[in-house]
């Protein structure tokens, strides 16, 4: 039964809410008119993979109690009455059960009326639950929610088989290219959103899996059908009773879970299993990160933090309430951590860095409560709004956003975190003891209490308060130091390879590349802030290495060639920017479009054509990927830089490196 709202309540209501709902027949929820035509026209069941587009207009989910966003895999309309939030672990039998069930009431409810959003739990003592349900993120996020509901199948139904081998081998029948979801499965990030469900499973008070969310009503394990309808009727007709009242359709499960959600009690007999806590005290250095609470803090709690993620914004209140709790002793230092599923994390990151090099930390922290509370607003303009009123130099914000100034720091505090293994957020470490995601404030009291009392015996014994964090430091444990760089060795490019850098640098760049590769054209701006760090000192060569699963890769290739031969290095890479600019335009690598390119550029269309049609660079095109092959590189993007090989759209941090090796000829 609803929270607030009694079935008595209910069925005294109904008659009028029917009525105002346009009758019997008519949907429960009203869908705008630029809703995509799949959702207004198919009332009846689909595939379980086939998802309505989740780019619908008018809603935003991420406030909810039980949030939900386009980054999770969902089935049915975004704006239906009623969604069923399922945290399952891929390796969990009742899991299976649940999502049986979950099944049958999506056919007969249909998309119109029941959503399904899935999010991750994987329980430690299920070895192969996290590494499955890792690759099911990456399998979503290369080819979208069908493929992901494909994948999922495919592992309930094998569970004794969790393994690198089956996850490829799904991911390939899913209709996901495996070179791209092999290079996926080694981006430090892969865990994050994984991670990121987990901590929300916590929060939640989700125990065990399977648990089912209706609207923000919770169901424990895996139950019938017949109890699920139940919830899932009262909540339709929760839904009217909204709509009635005014709430536009955008808002009914925002609204909904308010009224239904109600964190569960622990049970009494059976004490949940913890997962492993890691005790150990890592040396985490504050630089010259933003802070604030006291000057002289025996506790410093750092934070790696993305403004665009709504478990950060969530625990703000709790780290306020923690510098109330302890206001002469406790200190708040902030590290970016922009993840790159959340495209406006680190445009909003700059903004904010930009406020503190005006103002000092209190225009930064003006700025980060300014971005938590616009959080679903932080396209360049919105940004450029919460300037003027912090009353900052828009010009200057405007320009920080457009160039790289902050770029550097912001990689910094990435690779402090990678090395750190902070793949998630919020990730904190308080004095240096590691705690994950945003957690019930008495977890934080207990570690700051445990760290307190270190650090008042430490002044006792005459350390000063203000170097208190420096000699807990000290004894810290410093993270391993990254692996040494693969090794591969490549001919030396020729003038028949475009270019651009330093015409003699020291440091030579082989970019191995494929312009329908969607982290070929990731990659991209990396390199701008390498170039624009490094200068003259590095020379980056293109090779074409077009895979064979891209049907429009090799006559993009072909095309660019010809656009090198005709106007030079300028105009390749002018090209190379309109490829990548299209890549995920319908038609955008196709003939008609590269013409089109190509006419912008002010090439001889009739020698275009005439090679296109020639085929005149086949030869020159297959001769960068047979040079690949030998060198044992099988993906795109890859890179040789002076013999060191880097494989993947890897973080500035992770280049810079391999540069600085090179430089220091090692």
């Amino acid at each position: 039964m609803i929270r607030r709202l009694s079935r008595v309540w209910f069925l005294a209501v109904l008659a009028a809410v029917v009525v105002a709902c346009g009758g019997p027949g008519a949907p429960v929820v009203a869908t705008k008119s630029t809703q995509p035509a799949t959702l207004a026209s198919d009332p009846g069941p689909a595939p379980r993979g086939a998802l309505a587009a989740v780019a619908v207009p008018g809603w935003n989910h991420e406030d909810a109690a039980v949030p939900v966003s386009p980054d999770d895999p969902m089935w049915g309309d975004p704006l239906a009455p009623v969604t069923v939030v399922l945290i399952a672990d891929l390796q969990c039998p009742y899991s299976v059960r649940a999502m049986d069930v979950i099944e049958k009431l999506r056919e007969d409810y249909g998309r119109q009326q029941v959503r399904v959003v899935f999010k991750h739990n994987p329980l430690p003592f299920h070895q192969g639950a996290k590494p499955a349900a890792i690759a099911a993120s990456i399998v979503y996020r290369l080819a979208g929610p069908e493929a992901f509901w494909r994948f999922i199948d495919r592992a309930f139904a094998n569970q004794k088989q969790l393994d690198a081998a089956s996850f490829e081998r799904w991911a390939r029948e899913s209709g996901v290219d495996v070179i791209a979801f092999r290079q996926a499965m080694t981006d430090p990030d892969r865990a994050a959103k994984v991670e990121a469900d987990m901590a929300l499973a916590e929060r939640l008070g989700a125990r065990g899996t399977p648990t089912a969310y209706v609207n923000g009503q919770i169901i424990h394990g895996a139950q019938d059908e017949a109890t699920f309808r139940q919830v899932i009727d009262d909540q339709i007709v929760h839904a009217k009773v909204l709509v009635a009242g005014g709430v536009p359709a955008g808002r009914v499960y925002v609204d909904a879970t308010r009224d239904s959600f109600a964190m569960p009690e622990p049970p009494k007999d059976t004490p949940r299993e913890e997962p492993e806590q890691d005790l150990t005290e890592w040396k985490v250095p504050v630089d010259r990160s933003p802070a604030r609470g006291a000057r002289n803090a025996l506790v410093t709690i750092v934070i790696f933090s993305d403004f665009q993620c709504p478990f950060c914004k969530r625990v703000n209140g709790t780290l306020e309430e923690l510098l109330q709790r302890y206001p002469d002793d406790l200190r708040i230092v902030w590290k970016d951590r922009p993840l790159p599923f959340h495209k406006r994390a680190k445009p909003a990151a700059v903004f904010a860095r930009a406020a503190r090099a005006q103002r000092g930390d209190a225009g930064f922290w003006a700025a980060h409560d300014k971005l938590f509370e616009n959080q679903t607003q932080l396209e360049d303009a919105d940004l450029e709004q919460y300037a003027k009123e912090l009353k900052l130099n828009v010009f200057l914000v405007r320009r920080a956003l457009a160039g790289t100034t902050y770029d550097a720091g912001i990689a910094q505090d990435e690779e402090l975190a990678t090395g750190l293994k902070a793949s998630g957020t919020p990730h904190f470490f308080i004095n240096g003891r590691r705690l994950v995601g945003a957690q019930p404030i008495e977890k934080f009291v207990t570690v700051i209490d445990e760290q307190l009392a270190k650090a008042r015996a430490l002044v006792k014994a005459g350390t000063p308060r203000a170097v208190v964090y420096t000699r807990l430091q000290r004894d810290a444990e410093v993270p391993p130091p990254p692996p040494p760089p693969e090794r591969k060795t490549v001919p030396a490019p020729t003038a028949a390879q475009p270019w651009r850098g330093g015409r003699f640098a020291k440091v030579v760049i082989q970019q191995f590349s494929d312009f329908q590769c969607p982290f070929c054209g990731r990659v991209e701006p990396t390199l701008t802030q390498i170039e624009q760090k490094y200068g003259n000192r590095v020379k980056i060569v293109w090779r074409h290495m077009p895979l064979p699963f891209h049907t429009n890769a090799q006559l993009a290739a072909e095309a660019s060639a010809e656009v090198f031969k005709q106007k030079g290095n300028t105009a390749f890479w002018a090209f190379k920017d309109k490829l990548f600019e299209n890549q995920r335009t319908p038609g955008g690598l196709e003939r008609p479009a590269l013409e089109s390119y190509a006419v912008e550029l002010g090439l001889d269309m009739a020698a275009f054509r005439s090679a296109l049609d020639q085929r005149t660079h086949k030869a020159a095109v297959e001769a960068d990927a047979d040079v690949a092959a030998n060198a044992g590189i099988n993906g795109t993007p890859s890179f040789v830089i002076n013999g060191y090989f880097v494989s993947g759209a890897q973080p500035a941090s992770e280049f810079e490196r391999v540069i600085d090796l090179a430089l220091r000829g090692r």
